[in-house]
């Protein structure tokens, strides 16, 4: 495997990892194979008194793992990386990125490693990819570690986007490590061990521009649109295709966030990739009362990643990536960009269309009119109305119950002006009321990972008690089903969580 820089040494493999040559998956390096450049051969440490705290058992079926076998001994050996079976040959991939609009040439997994390749049932190919590992060269001094509660979030934010139909990285599992790590006071350790699509981030292809090799942006390419582009093998322009398509998934990707209330809180270029997927979870958060401004994130002081910013901010980094592609768009640069720029301009169109449909199924409409929503979001905005839980009562409006929705404003007399244009425009749908509500109640979710019952239940596992986590799991999982008697995990957080941040745990 080649280094990336000539002084960085592979690190040494440490005496006490066992080398396992009989278990039931086999892992695939097709990605460190054929770019050798854009990896680092590395080890994670071994934990001193590791546990299994979290095994998703629907994710580790779906890679003929056993997850009664990932909580032995030997199977959390396995996650963590200390128990290397064939095929297994961990590996720190190397990137770059803006991050808050700063560009940095060498970033890379600081605290993560690539472990291999898994192919699930259906012969997708997926990576498997552990976060809070220890450090590696790309470290940038920090301790290359994780503490449970972060390593908790991402476990229970993904499930939850996944819950609601969002593409994302999933959480394999979570494995307390046995030691303390220090943040602002000393923290239980763990590691998170997810599944991706694969980890090819706008910021990889920014690190393979700037390397000396000219053609591995172009390989890059190549490998990247045989792994998740396919059908664009033998396109006549099959670049252009391939960065309309990463265009068209960033698109959609944003609009499904920004329907639900979703902030990611880190849009850097690192942390956006190619496959259209939801990936690191560090300062993310659902909002409560709607406003377009709203930032979670503890380092964001200038809201460049806040809630409306989101679809920007998505065009900005995808015209970084065009800057890579450039050269294979055209031999004549201003051709190049010139065709760069088109594709960028359509995004705002594209994100525009997809959460106008979404917005109207949201309403129960076919096509919602762009004043009919604008006039209710800036009516959400200043009367402070919790966005998920309004949504969620405009079905049992349709169904003759206006109580839930109208006790949500302040200024009655103005949502029912809006009410009665809305419900004018309903009473032209041709379904009925019932399948109408029924078709409201698939697409907006009674519950999400409200950022209250998720410190309680991060708290709670710091200290060793999981099961505010599982509970809030069981309905998370099923987001849009509700259930009688549960009304708290229905509830918008309480008035302490006015000025609520989140971190990003490094």
């Amino acid at each position: 495997m080649a280094k990336l820089y000539p002084n960085s040494p592979v690190h040494p493999k440490s005496p006490n990892l066992n080398h396992v040559s009989s278990f039931p998956v086999t892992f695939e390096n097709s990605y460190t194979n054929a770019l050798p450049e854009l990896a680092v051969t590395w080890n994670s440490d071994v934990a001193p008194s590791p546990k299994a705290l979290i095994v998703n058992d629907a994710v580790a079926q779906s890679f003929n793992l056993d997850p009664q076998f990932l909580k032995t001994e030997a199977g959390v050996c396995f996650l963590l990386g200390n128990e290397l079976i064939d095929g297994c040959t961990p590996m720190a991939l190397a990137y770059a990125g803006h991050q808050f609009g700063g560009y940095s040439p060498r970033l890379g997994d600081g605290r993560a490693l690539l472990l291999g390749e898994l192919l699930n049932a259906d012969g997708q190919r997926f990576d498997l990819h552990l976060k809070g590992s220890g450090r590696t060269t790309f470290s940038r001094g920090g301790d290359g570690k994780a503490a449970i509660a972060p390593m908790m979030r991402e476990h229970i934010v993904s499930e939850a986007l996944h819950a609601l139909g969002i593409p994302t990285t999933r959480s394999l599992a979570i494995v307390a490590t046995g030691e303390q790590i220090a943040r602002e006071t000393w923290l239980p350790g763990a590691v998170l061990c997810r599944i991706a699509a694969s980890h090819i981030r706008v910021g990889t292809f920014q690190y393979a521009a700037h390397h000396e090799d000219p053609t591995l942006v172009r390989r890059l390419v190549d490998y990247a649109i045989a792994r998740h582009y396919p059908h664009l093998v033998d396109h006549q322009d099959q670049y252009l295709e391939f960065f309309k398509e990463v265009a068209a998934r960033q698109a959609s990707l944003i609009a499904q966030w920004t329907l639900v209330g979703f902030i990611h809180g880190v849009m850097n270029t690192d942390n956006m990739t190619i496959s259209g997927e939801t990936i690191d979870y560090g300062p993310c958060a659902f909002m409560d009362a709607f406003d377009p401004a709203t930032v979670f994130s503890s380092i964001d002081h200038n809201g460049r990643y806040a809630f409306g910013n989101q679809p920007n901010i998505g065009q900005w980094n995808l015209a970084r990536l065009a800057e890579t592609l450039l050269p294979l768009f055209s031999d004549d640069k201003d051709e190049s960009v010139a065709i760069a720029t088109e594709v960028l301009m359509e995004f705002p169109k594209q994100y525009q269309a997809l959460w106008d449909a979404g917005m109207s199924k949201k309403l129960g409409l076919k096509n919602a009119p762009t004043d009919l929503v604008n006039d209710l979001l800036q009516m959400l905005h200043t009367q402070s109305v919790d966005y998920t839980q309004f949504f969620r009562s405009l079905s049992s409006v349709v169904s003759g119950d206006t109580s839930a929705a109208r006790n949500s404003f302040i200024n009655i007399e103005q949502y029912d002006v809006w009410e009665s244009r809305w419900k004018e425009l309903i009473s032209r749908e041709s379904q009925s009321p019932a399948d109408i509500a029924t078709s409201m109640n698939l697409v907006n979710p009674i519950y999400i990972a409200r950022n209250h019952l998720v410190e309680e239940a991060l708290a709670a596992a710091t200290e060793g008690d999981l099961n505010p986590t599982l509970t809030l799991l069981e309905f998370l999982q099923q987001p849009f089903d509700e259930r009688t008697g549960f009304e708290r995990f229905t509830q918008p957080a309480p008035s302490e969580y006015k000025n609520y941040q989140t971190f990003c745990g490094t």
